[in-house]
């Protein structure tokens, strides 16, 4: 099991709801700073990670995201 964080930059007030409909994210919240909210997955292989930040990336209103896989 591989877990990453993807950090979403956008204006949208509701995009942490919206992220949580995407295919294996397992957790979204909304946050303040840099970025408006996060999207934890939770993936069986490491390509996997590039699919679902495409998703969020095609998402009406992402301006942009960064990726953290966990390290262990």
């Amino acid at each position: 099991m591989v877990r990453a964080i993807i950090l979403v930059k956008s204006p949208k007030k509701l995009i942490a709801a919206r992220l949580r409909k995407v295919s294996l994210v397992s957790d979204s919240f909304p946050t303040s700073g840099q970025f408006d909210a996060v999207a934890i997955i939770d993936v069986d292989e490491l390509s996997q990670i590039k699919d679902v930040a495409t998703s969020i990336q095609k998402i009406s209103g992402v301006e942009r995201t960064e990726t953290m896989i966990e390290v262990q």
